[in-house]
């Protein structure tokens, strides 16, 4: 099965992942790729910095992000590829799993963002809204 891992290092990443490693499902002969979304710095910041500058800056964010996941599925027998791109988290989300012909996308049902939606996160519900592919959310 191909799954697409979504996370952002927040407290739910966290408990997507132990839920993951410890279910049999998910275990040997998957693919895994995990994926994580930068937000866009504003136009002016990006400006007045550089290109340069700003692509080191994703990237740095992202690793800091993909490194301790990846780090963490190792330690459990997971290979996983990585990925991340910049944009809007929930529109660029549903955009790579349907892209990528992802058979399931995992991923915590809040993130870093507000506590405006106590159900679900606002990624969560954009995922939802805009995805083709089967989601789990864990909370």
């Amino acid at each position: 099965m191909k799954i697409l891992l979504a996370v952002d290092g927040s407290p739910y990443t966290k408990k997507m992942l132990a839920y993951l490693t410890t279910h049999e499902l998910f275990g040997q002969g998957n693919d895994f790729t995990v994926f994580t979304v930068q937000p866009v710095l504003p136009p002016r910041a990006r400006a007045a910095v550089g290109k340069e500058i700003v692509d080191k800056y994703y990237s740095e964010e992202a690793e800091k992000v993909l490194g301790p996941v990846c780090k963490f599925l190792a330690r459990h027998g997971i290979d996983p590829k990585s990925n991340w791109k910049t944009g809007h988290a929930g529109e660029s989300i549903a955009k790579f799993a349907d892209s990528g012909k992802f058979d399931l996308l995992i991923m915590g049902s809040h993130g870093h963002g507000t506590l405006a939606n106590l159900v679900m996160g606002s990624v969560a519900t954009q995922v939802l809204a805009h995805c083709k592919v089967p989601v789990l959310l864990v909370r």
